[in-house]
């Protein structure tokens, strides 16, 4: 297989081309993707992007995504059997979903139930923990003026109730089947009250079924080596 015609293979070479190539970091967006080809089993191939270096930043990996987030893809066996390249880890959950036939129920009804709480976490849950994980434990927690850091307290609060809530009688997301809403959700959970020390701001043990469903998703094997992949050398 030859993907010479990506420029991001002259940055990022594939020592096997003939598989899936993840560029990322791990990072609660990043390890979404690592996390579903770990639970796949599909075959793959690991990059780095190194932030400090501003990787995201280079000409190869821009030429793959414009917007200079990770995790991207290239796929060598895309759609017809062609190379296929796609950014955005919401994107890219539902495409390996769709090429394995794996975590994203059949059913029209459930599909678009677990496409709605895949959702919820892009456009919800992430931009929201990240805002609050900058303002408590990064630059942000110097400025004096604390409403901006109180807003996304309470914001942050409210998705949890509404996670909370969700799950008062559900092992998962979409009940006893665990889906790609799961895999989209819990990394941000667990960065929030990990990473972002914010468990006690959020009260998170006051959540007793979001932290039993965090605590399952952790304990996946799946879960336990995505987490750590891209290895940051």
């Amino acid at each position: 297989m030859n993907l010479s015609a990506f420029p991001i293979t002259q940055k990022w070479p594939a020592s096997r081309p003939q598989v899936l190539q993840l560029y990322s970091l791990a990072t609660p967006n990043g390890v979404k993707a690592s996390i579903m080809l770990e639970e796949t089993g599909l075959a793959y191939e690991p990059h780095l992007v190194d932030f400090g270096s501003n990787d995201q930043m280079s000409p190869e990996f821009l030429s793959l995504n414009p917007n200079n987030k990770i995790p991207a893809i290239l796929d060598p066996n895309g759609p017809n059997g062609k190379p296929f390249a796609l950014f955005e880890s919401g994107a890219i959950l539902l495409y390996l979903a769709e090429k394995t036939g794996k975590f994203l129920p059949q059913d029209p009804v459930e599909r678009f139930q677990t496409i709605q709480w895949l959702m919820f976490q892009v456009g919800g849950l992430g931009p929201m923990f990240g805002q609050l994980g900058f303002f408590h434990k990064f630059a942000g927690k110097e400025y004096e003026d604390k409403r901006p850091r109180d807003r996304y307290i309470a914001e942050s609060k409210r998705l949890l109730g509404v996670l909370n809530r969700h799950l008062e009688h559900r092992a998962w997301m979409m009940g006893d089947a665990y889906t790609i809403a799961d895999i989209a959700i819990f990394p941000w959970v667990r960065n929030l009250i990990g990473f972002y020390q914010a468990a006690d701001l959020v009260g998170i043990h006051e959540l007793p079924n979001v932290t039993r469903a965090l605590a399952a998703f952790t304990e996946r094997p799946a879960v336990k080596s995505g987490l750590d992949i891209p290895k940051n050398a």
